[in-house]
């Protein structure tokens, strides 16, 4: 969506005067102290907007001029926030019981992505992914399904409705899922208006156990990354909800027509779990890519882009039988001719022996507000742990060239080293201002979870 074409709402009942916090930038690569800071340029704040969460994983505005926020809850809620700040009571939509059992511990799994149709304000259509339980029987002889990935649509007769009901429900895809990790989770609607979905490789590590099936790659066993003739897992899919049901495919999708499954978009990834378009500039779509042991990665993806996993873990080789083992040479090109895209923005895993910033790569937004005219342009990501503790984090990249980008740590001086939660997960409103889902539990268990806006202080 164009930036011309969107209100400039703003969430009304917080003032901005409360909101203190220091913007300070870090240098951030593996090869300088990542604890030398610089001088801070620009004061912000985080603004408390929602709490008593679970495990928040997203936000998203409708796109209905009514100015409310939704919250999508891991553990099953999506949230309703009115225009004038307020928290309904109540769950929008609540799937719990149509979900697979989560674990509090630790879970990949549960309510992961949510997206207006956009022309919600008259057909009162919108699409959310969750995890199901699975079919019978399983990948191959004695294992059995994890899971369901599942995108369905619900409908409202009336938009303005503050609650949805679970007896619209169509389901538009399913997708079994062979291990309980690595299930993607974002749904989003493209400037072209179609769905995209990113679904990861089937989980457990290195792309290998059962049902990951053998690619082009012998060097490592499995492969559902560089797979896209056999099943959809490790891609970014892409397809029309206006069409025939359950859904059809764009004639100008890359594989149409082709061997390969003709819902893929692009493909080579590990867990793809948040990705966003640029709601200016040409739009450009972020896909932040969890890695396995050495780099975390953000790329720009484009249709029919290999992106890499499992011959590359960023821009390195990768060796599934021992995955701390960067190989000396990997091929650059696919069994279809297509390049092996590095990703612009690469960052070390918190295993990797030389050191590294983060257990997991979070996506964020290209920022697109009027109330921080600094940020306008810059992309903003984060890190969901240092190390497996409450301790995420928020960087900052410039987005321009080919890559790779340097980013930069967005210290707040309200927490410290690090926002002192887990960070789950980013939004944006349609005014293009962006919002953090963070939670001080690691799995989805308790009411610790919170949204916080990102602004600017009134000096």
């Amino acid at each position: 969506m164009e930036k011309s074409t969107l209100s400039r709402r703003y969430i009304r009942g917080y003032t901005f005067l409360t909101a203190l916090m220091v913007l300070t930038f870090f240098a951030c690569n593996s090869d300088d102290d990542n604890d030398v800071r610089q001088e801070p340029t620009q004061s912000l704040d985080l603004l408390l907007v929602a709490d008593n969460l679970v495990s928040p994983v997203g936000l998203t505005e409708s796109p209905d001029d009514s100015g409310r926020l939704f919250v999508i809850d891991q553990a099953g809620m999506i949230w309703l926030i009115n225009a004038d700040g307020t928290k309904q009571e109540n769950p929008y939509l609540d799937v719990r019981s149509r979900m697979v059992s989560l674990g509090s511990d630790y879970d990949e799994r549960g309510l992961l992505g949510l997206a207006f149709h956009p022309d919600f304000a008259v057909n009162g259509k919108f699409y959310v992914y969750y995890t199901a339980p699975p079919n019978a029987g399983g990948p191959e002889e004695g294992a059995s399904w994890n899971n369901i990935s599942r995108i369905s649509e619900f409908t409202v007769s009336d938009p303005a409705a503050s609650q949805a009901e679970l007896s619209t429900e169509r389901i538009v895809l399913d997708i079994d899922q062979p291990q309980g990790n690595h299930e993607g989770g974002t749904i989003a609607f493209g400037p072209d208006g179609y769905l995209y979905i990113s679904i990861g490789d089937g989980g457990a590590a290195d792309d290998v156990a059962p049902g990951h099936v053998e690619d082009w790659y012998e060097a490592n066993a499995g492969g559902n990354g560089q797979d896209i003739e056999e099943n959809l897992l490790g891609n970014i899919l892409r397809i029309d909800v206006n069409g025939a049901l359950p859904y059809s495919i764009p004639g100008d999708n890359p594989f149409v027509g082709e061997d390969p499954l003709p819902e893929i978009y692009a493909y080579g990834f590990r867990n793809p779990f948040r990705f966003s378009f640029d709601m200016g500039g040409s739009n450009r779509l972020f896909v932040g890519d969890a890695g396995q042991s050495l780099w975390e990665e953000i790329s720009v993806v484009e249709a029919g882009g290999n992106y890499g996993w499992n011959v590359k873990e960023g821009s390195h080789c990768f060796d599934a039988s021992d995955n701390k083992n960067i190989p000396a040479t990997c091929p650059d090109t696919d069994v279809y001719g297509t390049p092996l895209t590095d990703p612009v923005i690469e960052l070390p895993n918190a295993a990797n022996p030389a050191g590294g910033v983060t257990v997991t790569v979070i996506g964020g937004y290209v920022y697109r507000g009027n109330s921080i005219p600094d940020l306008n342009g810059q992309y903003l990501f984060g890190s969901f742990s240092k190390d497996f503790q409450p301790t995420g984090e928020v960087y900052i990249s410039n987005p321009t060239g080919a890559g790779p980008w340097t980013y930069e740590e967005v210290n707040f001086k309200s927490y410290a080293d690090n926002l002192g939660y887990y960070l789950k997960g980013f939004g944006q409103d349609m005014d293009g201002e962006m919002y953090l889902a963070v939670s001080s539990q690691l799995g989805p268990a308790g009411n610790t979870g919170k949204i916080f806006k990102l602004v600017l202080v009134n000096d």
